[in-house]
């Protein structure tokens, strides 16, 4: 099968990435076979440990080629024993294990605790898109913060492929939704179920707002500490910036509010909800650009030069 696959034995960026012939994958029990329809773009992959690592351990460097991709929606090709779940012929989407190799490939592996059935009124690469970043926001504000209706959120990176579904997300459930990104992105959001949106480039932020119960971050070091000094003293942060990874325990203890730092963790049951809220109307996919598969250095290379308005997705 065709993959997008790292061969070199170095440690690098998009530069790295070459288009591969490789074994079709079989499933062994407990797993599901995909034929990939199209796979979204994360932006650390290439830095994170476990891409480069067996269990994220430098002494272990993983096999080449390594295959990259973990946001993926596929129709279900074959499946191991033991698996119930699932049989061939579903479309499904949802997070291939991220220390294994991913979807950017036209056939993956997956295991049915990481995938659900895909929401049937978008396309693939729509799907796709939803895959971590909804989950990404799903999480942080109903897992981990416990977002209530009425509470004054406040986003950073509001426009980004993570922030717009935390603004879709928090406007759902009746919150009053703050979003801070470039003015340009200020309708686009307003149509999203912004109440606000803070143009940081012209607006300190600090002194527009004040009182915050709940602050999502995805921006993180350049914005964390005056984040905490907004927040109200029961409020709380969630960040998933990985640049804020020390700094969140520093300024919660420092500001004696409720800080979070964490990362996404594949589960069919948030992504079925999410499934069914994109179905309801409540949920839109936000793309960037869809590049094919053969272009996923040139899609790399784009999603690194940021201030996108949703998320890279490769077509297969």
């Amino acid at each position: 099968m065709k993959a997008i696959g790292i061969l070199s034995e170095n440690i690098g960026g998009p530069e790295l990435l070459e288009v591969v012939e490789i074994a079709k994958p079989v499933p062994a029990a407990g797993e599901v076979l995909l034929s990939v329809k199209a796979a979204a773009l994360t932006p650390d992959e290439l830095t994170w440990p476990e891409t480069w690592y067996n269990h994220g351990d430098s002494a272990q460097p993983r096999s080449r080629p390594i295959i990259p991709g973990h946001e993926v929606s596929g129709v279900i090709e074959a499946v191991g024993e033991e698996v119930t779940a699932f049989q061939v012929g579903d479309e499904v989407y949802g997070l291939p294990h991220f220390n294994r190799d991913g979807a950017w490939a036209e056939y993956a592996i997956v295991t049915p605790d990481r995938i659900a059935r895909r929401p049937r009124s978008v396309s693939h690469n729509e799907s796709a898109a939803l895959a971590l970043s909804a989950l990404t926001a799903w999480q942080a504000l109903f897992k981990k913060g416990n977002l209530q209706a009425g509470q004054r959120i406040l986003i950073h990176g509001a426009a980004g492929g993570v922030g717009n579904y935390a603004v879709q997300l928090a406007h759902w459930k009746g919150a009053y939704v703050i979003a801070v990104a470039s003015g340009q992105h200020r309708e686009t959001l307003l149509g999203l179920g912004a109440d606000e949106v803070i143009d940081y480039i012209t607006t300190n932020v600090a002194e527009a707002v004040s009182d915050i119960d709940f602050i999502f971050d995805v921006v993180g070091a350049s914005v964390i500490e005056a984040s905490f000094k907004l927040l109200k003293p029961e409020g709380t942060y969630v960040g998933i910036a990985s640049n804020a990874y020390n700094l969140v325990g520093k300024y919660a203890e420092q500001y004696q509010k409720k800080g979070i730092w964490f990362i996404v963790e594949a589960d069919t049951n948030d992504l079925t909800q999410l499934a069914r809220l994109t179905d309801e109307g409540h949920l839109k996919p936000r793309i960037e650009k869809v590049y094919p598969l053969e272009q996923a250095r040139q899609a790399y290379e784009r999603l690194l030069e940021g201030h996108l308005r949703g998320k890279i997705v490769l077509s297969v």
